[in-house]
């Protein structure tokens, strides 16, 4: 996040947050703390029993605790839905983008 992300952001930016429940819980907390004081809007996907975050940013959302190896599996599943009903939302071709190139050539 240093330099180059934080040069992006201004008021009401949305920054999601991944926020696990590993080594980097603390250092995560703390960029979001800078993410905050840049008035960006932050959603955090975060462990059901992580009440830590819940004053930290604007939006949770929980994740139901599994081992650490297994929870991106968990945390695909809002990130895609996030992405799928913001891209609705704004219009975007949802079924066909743009500039997407085949990669199977048939015979």
């Amino acid at each position: 996040m240093k330099h180059g992300p934080f040069a992006l952001l201004n008021k009401g930016v949305p920054v999601v947050a991944i926020v696990g429940q590993d080594g980097n819980h603390e250092s995560m907390l703390t960029s979001i703390k800078e993410i905050k004081a840049r008035d960006a809007y932050v959603i955090a996907l975060a462990d059901e029993d992580d009440n830590t975050i819940d004053s930290s940013v604007d939006v949770v959302l929980k994740i139901p605790h599994t081992h650490a190896l297994l929870s991106p599996v968990l945390h695909i599943i809002p990130l895609q839905l996030l992405a799928y009903y913001t891209a609705k939302l704004m219009s975007c071709p949802i079924d066909f983008p743009r500039n997407l190139a085949k990669s199977v050539t048939v015979e």
